[in-house]
């Protein structure tokens, strides 16, 4: 079975936040590729990486970034595949904001879905959601995962109203 996401980062610094994202794929049984793609210090690689991922099969990119940001919007605008952002809060961030805006104002023709700072579990959720549109099996596995989300929330509230 080949790859179906990509999650690709700036750096490997970034690995701590965007190995959420392929603990998700991995939960949901979705397989993914995972590297480093960074847009201001290998560009050659970067534009290659989002030229070639629809051939290699990919449908989804997940593109993690900090500081200035520019790898999903980037990435976007070489391919045609859905882009996820997920903003980074990095060592040289203004406490994340610079992603964060760097990857959310993308220009009209250019979309690049984005998540919160550092959640790239959300990441990993919606490319699972994008995936589950065109698989059936993923779409059961997403409601059972929302269906479990929901039944703690209301175990919670139970054990709180009970304490009270």
């Amino acid at each position: 079975m080949s790859a179906k996401v990509g999650i690709i980062m700036g750096s490997k610094s970034d690995l701590n936040v965007m190995q959420d994202s392929a603990d998700i794929c991995k939960e949901f049984g979705v397989e993914f590729e995972m590297t480093v793609v960074s847009a201001h210090r290998t560009p050659e690689r970067m534009f290659t990486y989002a030229q070639d991922a629809a051939e290699k099969g990919l449908k989804v990119i997940i593109a993690g970034a900090g500081g200035a940001a520019h790898l999903p919007g980037m990435v976007a605008s070489i391919t045609t595949l859905p882009v996820i952002g997920v903003p980074v809060k990095s060592s040289n961030s203004i406490d994340g904001w610079d992603s964060i805006l760097s990857i959310l104002q993308m220009p009209n023709g250019i979309p690049v879905a984005t998540v919160a700072l550092n959640a790239a579990k959300n990441a990993g959720l919606l490319a699972v959601q994008i995936l589950a549109t065109a698989d059936e099996n993923l779409a059961q596995k997403m409601q059972a995962y929302k269906d479990d989300l929901k039944k703690k929330v209301e175990e919670s509230v139970a054990e709180m109203e009970k304490k009270s």
